[in-house]
């Protein structure tokens, strides 16, 4: 799951993120209200986390916009601001869910599941490529018959190839959609989780589905062609 977390109290929007990784999902942070519309605007997001108090532009103005957008990424709304009339204006701006702060983590973790399931698009409930499988809901990656191991960032760099199986993926976007927009990242240390990832999924077996195109980045696709 790719989460763009909007949160202004950048300690507890580090907290959040570095949980989210820790269950194998990728989130990228924005600290004010009209960077996180910017994000949400410009990239493919499984949920948007969304305090209301955010510099620039609360919260409410925030999902108010990308609804008007036509935008319909699942939004949770994390605030510390528990009135009932708050919490009926952000369900009525277009919120799908609204936890108040404090809160329990794992609370956090199952609302986020729940919305994200009401996205726009269905998705399949296993990702499949030639005899490549991958999981979401138990993140367990197979070849064939064989269960594959891999590293939260292995597995979340598998996870957006598989979803765009036979497109050629700019590297720029992959490290965007693996390490978070906020993280600077060098090229070679996509090269290198690539090979850590081609070691385990290609290895030992004849057609490989991990390929370079060079000049532009990576692409999955279920044929050995490069």
């Amino acid at each position: 799951m790719r989460v763009l977390i909007v949160e202004d109290e950048k300690r507890m929007a580090e907290l959040l993120k570095k949980g989210l990784e820790e269950e194998n999902h990728s989130a990228t942070l924005a600290y004010d209200g009209p960077t996180g519309l910017e994000m949400a605007e410009l990239y493919e997001f499984d949920a948007i986390v969304l305090d209301i108090m955010l510099p620039g532009m609360d919260g409410f103005d925030v999902a108010r916009r990308l609804r008007r957008n036509r935008n319909q990424t699942p939004i949770l709304i994390l605030t510390a601001r528990d009135a009932v009339p708050d919490v009926v204006k952000g369900l009525d701006v277009g919120a799908d869910d609204y936890l108040t702060k404090p809160f329990a983590f794992d609370e956090f973790l199952a609302r986020l599941r729940s919305v994200s399931r009401r996205g726009s698009t269905p998705r399949p409930t296993r990702l499949q490529v030639a005899d490549l499988t991958l999981d979401p809901a138990t993140h367990q990656v197979f070849r064939g018959n064989q269960e594959i191991h891999l590293t939260p960032t292995e597995y979340r760099l598998l996870d957006f190839l598989i979803r765009r199986t036979g497109r050629v993926v700019p590297r720029n976007t992959i490290i965007e959609a693996v390490w978070g927009f906020d993280q600077e990242v060098e090229e070679n240390t996509l090269d290198a989780f690539v090979r850590l990832l081609r070691s385990k999924v290609d290895r030992d077996v004849k057609h490989k589905l991990i390929h370079t195109v060079r000049g532009v980045g990576y692409t999955l696709r279920p044929n050995s062609k490069p």
